[in-house]
């Protein structure tokens, strides 16, 4: 194909996205704007906490602006290895290990899970990242309805014998609601599979000290049990996470190539993250205000006639009727001043648009209830 045609097949695609409603655009913003933030993850309103700009800082004038190398070579500081301490302690396995980013860390864990003749048994509303990890290890995956148990035990029935793992989000990214962790690792357990839970929107939001969804579900320490998650939510920064027993730690370290072959998390956002990580830790005023909101949020949507998702984080969905409509229901509330995340097809595994608002604490209590008022006058 002549450079020509292929640069006007790609006009060409663009064109049927704008057509059905999906078309994307890159909104930088300004430092200390002043707009609403329902639409990021900063949950605990940590990412600009003093004492983590601080951490921060020192590391920053200490180590310089990046790691300046993977982790194998000259990446790995004392940053680093003090933030997987403290993060193994936090969620009560034997070792950690830190990816430059969420994605990153969770197609290392698929893959690093794989081995000949493995099945992956995968939700059918999983993150890309999991999805793509799953693509990726070449095995093969049986993807499940949403959140059934009983579908994941009758996959991984119907393989007896074969190594397997079960592919799971805690917090799920789209709706906000929980996984019946409890109930998949029984079925896991009684099949001879491991459970892979990414916790990514529940870590620092639930369970006891804000551990995660793993740890309210009573599965901390497992050792059938691995644990991924994202430093950029909760926790204000960036990087991610595998969590487990220390034989599969050190398996990932010799063999993950989404690992081995990255350039390390920078320092800076490493010493970062960890202060983040004490003040979510001793945070439950932090938690109890973000259920309170969460709740609030619901009931008031509800109240004003809109299909809004039962939330058992900080996550909330808001039906739209289509593309269009929610795109141009986001451009509203942005115009006054409220930014809310909009989901359409193809990154809603039920087709379904909605507004996505991710609740965070940080916001002030009457701008938070401001912003409310938004959404409603704005809907279509």
């Amino acid at each position: 194909m002549a450079v020509a045609d292929w640069l006007a097949a790609l006009h060409r695609r663009a064109e049927l996205r704008a057509k059905a409603g999906l078309t994307r655009r890159l909104r930088p913003r300004a430092a200390g704007d002043a707009v609403v933030d329902l639409a990021g993850n900063d949950y605990l309103g940590l990412a600009a906490h003093p004492e983590v700009t601080a951490a921060a800082g020192r590391a920053l004038s200490a180590y310089g602006l990046g790691a300046t190398g993977s982790r194998l070579v000259r990446g790995s500081t004392d940053a680093h290895h003090g933030l997987e301490a403290a993060l193994a302690d936090w969620l009560g396995v034997d070792g950690s290990l830190v990816f430059s980013s969420g994605y990153l860390a969770n197609l290392g864990a698929v893959r690093a899970l794989t081995r000949p003749r493995t099945l992956l048994v995968s939700d059918a509303h999983n993150h890309a990242s999991l999805i793509d990890g799953c693509r990726i290890s070449g095995a093969e995956t049986v993807v499940t309805p949403h959140a059934d148990p009983a579908a994941v035990a009758a996959a991984l029935a119907a393989a007896p014998g074969r190594p397997a793992v079960v592919v799971t989000e805690s917090v799920f990214s789209v709706d906000g609601d929980l996984a019946p962790l409890a109930e998949l690792h029984a079925v896991a357990r009684r099949h001879g599979a491991l459970l892979l839970v990414d916790d990514a929107h529940a870590l620092g939001v639930l369970g006891p000290a804000g551990a995660g969804g793993v740890a309210a579900a009573g599965l901390a320490g497992e050792p059938d049990v691995v644990v991924t998650a994202t430093l950029s939510k909760a926790l204000g920064g960036a990087g991610g996470v595998v969590a487990g027993p220390a034989e599969f730690v050190r398996h990932l370290v010799e063999t993950g190539r989404t690992f081995i072959f990255d350039t390390a998390l920078p320092p800076a956002v490493a010493a970062g993250v960890r202060a983040a990580l004490d003040l979510a830790r001793a945070g439950d005023d932090l938690r109890a205000e973000l259920a309170g909101r969460t709740a609030l949020a619901v009931r008031r949507l509800h109240a004003a006639g809109l299909e809004v998702s039962a939330p058992d984080a900080a996550v909330v969905s808001v039906t739209a009727p289509g593309p269009e409509a929610a795109t141009a229901w986001a451009a509203d509330c942005a115009d006054r001043g409220v930014a809310v995340g909009c989901f359409r097809p193809p990154s809603t595994p039920d087709s379904r648009s909605r507004l996505r608002l991710t609740v965070n604490a940080g916001v002030g209590r009457a701008d938070f209830e401001r912003a409310l008022d938004v959404i409603v006058e704005c809907a279509p």
